[in-house]
């Protein structure tokens, strides 16, 4: 009679991943066991996570904002530094529908550029609804991965280089403009952790040689689509920060800074001016 294979133990597969150097393994064990429908395909699962694939694109999604994302293989993992942005992004709705409480008012008009999975737009959504969502990104598989997380919120995908998908019709009508571009310089991305360099696009990544390249084409835009006192925030890093600050400057933007220092993250926020 053939043996039987037995369902590898939580010990078993913590210490294995924590050999491959996985920082969180008790929890990574967890979450693949939970995923795993039988033993062997945990046991794929887990020579796909030792050989250095993302656990999200193991298990097909990321948990961000309290929201399970759907994220495809390819597909930039939304980290959780970036739930900061979406927390300034949902204060700053709060604080204009505090201030604009008008009986019959549309909802506030936001985007979600260089959206990838969608995670950030979908958040912003589902914590500080309603909106009128709009997510952009130039990459196909993020653009349909995208449309899994976002669509059932009622928002809409388009598929094109930063501004050129929108539709014409929300110029002059963002309230908020929230933009996790990449902000790597190109000459530090070998120095990324695998999962990243290898299992993610490097245009989800690469941000030309200041990492500020594609910020600049970010801010040369907004205000254009910026409805009058509506802000942009972009998530950058904190050696870059000021920088980025005096990029919004430039462009009529009025910017400051915001750190966390609980999640490690830095967003510079710029506003178009009321008087605009």
């Amino acid at each position: 009679m053939p043996a039987i294979r037995q369902h590898p133990t939580h010990e078993t597969l913590t210490a294995r991943l924590r050999a491959a150097g996985c920082v969180f393994a008790e929890d990574e064990a967890r979450l693949l066991i939970a995923a795993a429908p039988t033993p062997e395909a945990l046991e794929t699962m887990a020579g796909r996570r030792v050989a250095g694939l993302p656990l999200e694109h193991i298990v097909g999604w990321a948990e961000f904002c309290g929201l399970r994302i759907t994220v495809d293989t390819g597909v930039f993992v939304p980290r959780r530094r970036t739930e900061f942005l979406v927390r300034q992004a949902a204060a700053l709705l709060d604080a204009w529908r505090r201030e604009a409480a008008v009986a019959g008012r549309p909802s506030p008009v936001v985007i979600d550029l260089c959206c990838g999975s969608g995670a950030v737009g979908a958040a912003l959504a589902a914590l500080a609804g309603p909106v009128e969502l709009h997510c952009a990104d130039i990459d196909p598989a993020a653009v349909a991965c995208a449309r899994a997380n976002v669509l059932p919120l009622r928002g809409e995908v388009h598929e094109g280089d930063l501004y050129a998908p929108l539709p014409a019709g929300l110029r002059g009508r963002v309230r908020v403009l929230a933009v996790n571009a990449p902000y790597v310089p190109s000459a530090d991305i070998e120095t990324m952790p695998q999962e990243a360099r290898l299992h993610e696009p490097r245009a989800c990544l690469d941000g030309g040689a200041d990492g500020l390249e594609v910020q600049r084409r970010v801010a040369a835009g907004a205000r254009h689509w910026l409805a009058p006192g509506g802000h942009v925030l972009i998530e950058t890093s904190r050696r870059q920060a000021a920088r980025t600050a005096r990029i919004f400057r430039r462009h009529g933007l009025a910017a400051r800074v915001l750190r966390s220092e609980e999640l490690g993250a830095t967003v510079v926020a710029g506003m178009l001016p009321a008087s605009c």
